[in-house]
């Protein structure tokens, strides 16, 4: 699928033509530098390769550094490949965010924010034990038994239970562009996105 990758701004809330408040999210999405056309003949496949955010000389291994000269441009950050572009791309090219149109429907991931060390009622929707009776102490947001007895003598794997939260890749489909600001490189889409404030994200059409 065809897409760029952009950076998550932050929220805002706008009004559509009825008065109505919608939540949306607010991209910086490229420019996208092309950094490599892979092709079937040299690659098995064909992509483009895109850089976004400019990094520093100093951060960057030689590799990167080459790999960046040859295309004529300066070291990314984030490098990423697609597929399904439309258009021909040669290296160096910049795709915009006019790529994208207001009222079509984007998938954009990320990944999300992590949330350390978290009980089963945060991380898997658990209820608790719901009412707080009989002396007990302690025991509201507890997982409760986890199934096993003197046989199977074992805890079976993939058992919800608590432990690290976030902090994985994931994707949110069918989120509708509102808004295409080309002149600030803005994408404005409904509903939220993954990741903090500056992650980078992938906007795929």
């Amino acid at each position: 699928m065809s897409g760029l990758i952009g950076k998550k701004i932050g929220m805002t809330s706008i009004f559509d033509e009825n008065g109505k408040n919608i939540p949306c999210t607010v991209i910086e999405a490229g420019p996208c530098i092309v950094t490599q056309v892979r092709t079937e003949e040299v690659d098995g496949y064909e992509a483009v390769q895109l850089g976004f955010d400019d990094a520093t000389e100093k951060s960057a291994t030689k590799a990167d550094l080459g790999h960046a000269k040859k295309a004529g441009t300066s070291v990314k950050r984030k490098v990423v490949e697609f597929k399904g572009f439309d258009a021909e791309y040669k290296l160096g090219d910049a795709i915009n965010v006019d790529l994208f149109n207001e009222g079509e429907f984007v998938d954009i991931s990320g990944t999300s924010k992590g949330k350390g060390f978290q009980g089963v009622v945060k991380r898997h929707g658990f209820g608790g034990v719901g009412q707080s009776t009989h002396g007990q102490h302690n025991r509201l947001r507890a997982p409760g038994s986890i199934g096993a007895a003197s046989y199977p003598a074992r805890v079976f794997k993939g058992m919800k239970m608590a432990g690290r939260m976030g902090g994985e890749k994931v994707k949110v489909q069918n989120l509708k562009v509102l808004k295409v600001v080309p002149e600030k490189n803005l994408l404005v889409v409904k509903g939220c996105v993954p990741g903090h404030k500056n992650a980078y994200v992938i906007i795929e059409k």
